[in-house]
């Protein structure tokens, strides 16, 4: 069986490079005017079905949405992007920034420093926390594929990480025409 390719699809970021803004919380997940960095992906139909909706816009940009989803068996995030939590799990009660039945819809790897149980949630996704960094989740992602790629969601650290290791097949970034000047940078210390 071919190894499963690690992609990342459709992360957005400034043209000054950032993937998210200043002062990431519960309230701005991506930080001050992070969120314009996914105007492109919110009209689509993808996004709108993940939502419940029938209706969002078909055209180029829902395309390379539905590129991103297709054939990925697992996905890995960083911690943040998971939840706003630092540290030490206060609870289990978080479970996540989407409600009852996430995007996924598979296997997802969450990097984290802390251990918390796996999380199943509707429509197929378990979050899996990893505490034994980026080679394991990988690893543990690529058995889960069953065979098809995994998907490197998030967020920049995270992406970070894995292109110093050299581990990422596949970079596909969505560059929207904003400068955010600071914030998150996905090229900071990258050789």
């Amino acid at each position: 069986m071919p190894k499963a390719a690690l992609r990342v699809q459709s992360f957005a970021i400034s043209i000054d490079g950032y993937g998210a803004g200043l002062s990431q919380d519960l309230q701005n997940p991506l930080g001050v005017r992070g969120p314009e960095l996914m105007e492109w992906f919110l009209h689509t139909r993808v996004w709108r079905k993940m939502h419940g909706h029938d209706d969002g816009e078909t055209g180029v940009d829902n395309g390379i949405a539905e590129q991103g989803f297709a054939g990925i068996g697992a996905w890995i995030l960083g911690r943040n992007m998971f939840g706003p939590v630092r540290g030490p799990w206060p609870d289990e009660s978080w479970k996540g920034w989407w409600g009852d039945e996430p995007p996924y819809h598979t296997p997802v790897f969450v990097l984290t420093h802390h251990p918390r149980a796996p999380l199943r949630m509707a429509g197929g996704t378990e979050f899996r926390f990893v505490t034994e960094g980026i080679h394991s989740a990988l690893e543990q992602a690529s058995a889960a594929a069953d065979g098809r790629d995994v998907r490197l969601g998030g967020g920049v650290s995270t992406i970070r990480q894995y292109l110093r290791a050299g581990l990422i097949d596949e970079l596909h970034l969505a560059i929207r025409p904003v400068l955010l000047g600071s914030g998150e940078h996905l090229l900071n210390g990258i050789d």
